[in-house]
């Protein structure tokens, strides 16, 4: 049987702008370390969840390739992964803890109003503990900073390997 791949090659892949991990080494210890202290205390699926929800809107595909593979290693499940991108509609995949964290995910990643809605907050506040809330603003702000790196530089993306930065 012939296949899509046999018939019809791949684009070829883009080449990465700046390494600026190598040229910037103590930015990207420091990132490092600041993405391990915004873990600490934080489910490893729900935060793989809200990094891969960031990533999709910031359309950072090393980042997207990085956390879905460390959610699938992490236990999640390919079908609330696919289903991610569109979670308002698909809310029945997720609990409403993980929910008000999606939530508050792109409230806090698309700033187009210039704060975080007291609603969205406070339903994240009704779900998360505030030392858990304040972890969780943390680790949002952090994949987003990741995001820009990503995408302002163009890292290369297919080849990371599950937990490779942890």
């Amino acid at each position: 049987m012939t296949t899509y791949e046999d018939t019809a090659p791949y684009a070829p892949e883009h080449t990465p702008r700046l390494n600026w991990a190598a040229l910037a080494p103590d930015v990207f210890k420091a990132m490092l370390r600041l993405d391990a202290a915004a873990r600490q205390g934080l489910d490893a699926r729900l935060l793989e969840l809200v990094k891969i929800r960031a990533s999709q809107i910031n359309h950072c595909a090393r980042c997207l390739d990085m956390h879905t593979k460390d959610a699938l290693a992490a236990g999640e499940s390919v079908e609330r992964i696919i289903q991610l991108s569109a979670w308002e509609e698909s809310a029945h995949f997720y609990t409403e803890k993980e929910l008000a964290a999606l939530e508050l995910t792109e409230a806090v990643t698309v700033l187009t109003d210039g704060f975080v809605p007291d609603a969205v907050y406070e339903r994240a506040a009704k779900h998360f503990e505030e030392a858990e809330l304040a972890q969780l603003i943390a680790a949002i702000a952090v994949i987003n900073a990741w995001n820009r790196f990503g995408v302002a530089c163009r890292g290369e993306v297919g080849h990371y390997q599950p937990g490779q930065y942890k």
